[in-house]
């Protein structure tokens, strides 16, 4: 990696200051290839013994998981989401070349991609294999932040003497090894903090392995718009761009009291991140933050009795997802998506967490019913957050025990004869639907 850094004229620390990759055997730093196997993928850093700090990201995480079980499609454009009115959820790299981008509309992915392979995102599949590749990260540390089903900080501080060697050759083996058992590749940032760590797992994708300490940030960084640092979005951009602030290096020559009274809130961080300082530390893994679903239409829709009707079945998504991980939550949130891709997002707090789908329901749709002006919606969505461990016996409430009695009873029911066995009336589409709040499908013997 050494010809994407700053040079350094820092005084090496001691321990090796080059490796191979693939046989972990230190090298001269000078060498090209390894001298052992013949690789010529090998790490090179003067800090390298001593930093600990790691960001490891899974390279086009969905499309290939897809091209690992699909080896036919390995040399091809694939991107990974909905049909036309959808949105790319992720893109290999050969689509990437075409410009396909996450997030982006299925329609322009495919204008710019039109032979690319389209899957439909098999998430239950994605989560189990995220899952192996968190209990791997697990073996090297317990100290594992998950930030998406695909990446994560892990902190090797102090494993040294577990793993018998250094946290860089640990980090190379796990990649190494993620690629051999579970068929997909990961990209590593080793760095002094979370911060570089994270620019530096994008420095060398994919299969990458990259190293980067405070000292080479400052010119790495220097170039960059004030965008690039987390947090600060158009709206921060725009408020720095007015008082001068572009670049980072904008940033880096600001005097950190000045920027301090310019910016209140962010003047401290910015400063400080603008010179690639960063104290937060890795935490362990807390479980979910949030728990949602949401669903892009087919055609953009204005009409409440429709929106209700989807909104039911994204609530009980929702409250199923709640009961699987034993969790009920005590904040709500509805997100809308407009016609123009503008998002409404609004949120309610309310007395006792749920899992409850009813209860998600009726604070998702009163959200629903003040946002109803006209506006033709393309996406919708609604999530529970402020989690904690619980059940349906933890609503108080006489009205809310009730309805956790009669979804306990949906629910048994449901896992005895199907996900299809009972259908609430608000999502039954036969005659006479506002007659019964549930409904048993013709053919079980309940019917």
């Amino acid at each position: 990696m050494g010809a994407r850094r700053a040079v350094s004229h820092t005084a090496p620390v001691a321990g090796p200051t080059c490796f191979c990759r693939d046989c972990l055997a230190d090298l001269d730093a000078k060498l090209n290839r390894c001298g052992a196997c013949g690789s010529p993928r090998l790490i090179r850093h003067r800090a390298l013994a001593t930093l600990a700090l790691a960001h490891i990201d899974c390279d086009a995480f969905y499309a290939t998981v897809e091209k690992r079980d699909n080896p036919d499609i390995a040399d091809k454009p694939v991107i990974i989401g909905g049909g036309k009115r959808g949105v790319v959820s992720a893109a290999c790299y050969i689509a990437r070349t075409y410009g396909v981008r996450s997030a982006m509309p299925m329609f322009k992915a495919l204008e710019l991609c039109p032979q690319a392979i389209v899957i439909p995102p098999d998430m239950a599949k994605y989560v189990r294999v995220g899952r192996e590749v968190r209990q791997a990260m697990l073996s090297l540390t317990p100290l594992v932040e998950p930030l998406s089903i695909d990446e994560a900080f892990l902190d090797l501080s102090g494993t040294e003497r577990v793993h018998g060697m250094m946290p860089a050759k640990v980090l190379a083996s796990f990649a190494r090894d993620v690629e051999r058992n579970i068929g997909i590749t990961v990209s590593v940032g080793l760095a002094c903090n979370k911060f570089l760590a994270k620019i530096a797992s994008d420095l060398d994708k994919p299969r990458g392995f990259a190293t980067l300490d405070q000292e080479e940030a400052l010119a790495l960084l220097a170039e960059k718009p004030v965008g690039f640092i987390f947090g600060v979005g158009p709206a921060t951009q725009e408020r720095l761009a007015n008082r001068g602030f572009r670049t980072i290096a904008d940033l880096q020559r600001a005097d950190e009291i000045e920027l301090m009274k310019q910016f209140p809130s962010d003047g401290r961080r910015l400063w400080r991140l603008a010179r690639g300082i960063d104290d937060r530390k890795v935490v362990a893994d807390r479980g979910a933050k949030t728990i949602s679903s949401e669903t892009t239409f087919e055609t953009d829709t204005r009409d409440f009795a429709t929106l209700e009707k989807l909104l039911w079945r994204l609530s009980e998504k929702v409250s199923s997802r709640l009961k699987n991980a034993g969790f009920a939550g005590s904040t709500i949130t509805l997100k809308l998506k407009t016609a123009d891709f503008r998002q409404r997002t609004r949120s309610q707090s309310i007395g006792v967490p749920t899992q409850l789908a009813a209860k998600v329901f009726a604070v998702s749709r009163e959200l629903l019913a003040k946002e109803i002006d006209g506006t033709a919606f393309r996406l919708m969505g609604t999530g529970v957050s402020a989690l904690r461990p619980g059940s349906q016996e933890d609503d108080s409430d006489m009205l809310d025990r009730r309805a956790a009695h009669a979804e306990r009873a949906i629910d048994n029911l449901r896992k005895k004869f199907g996900a299809g066995a009972v259908i609430r009336g608000i999502a039954y589409d036969g005659p006479d639907k506002q007659q019964q709040d549930s409904r048993v499908k013709p053919g079980h013997p309940e019917s």
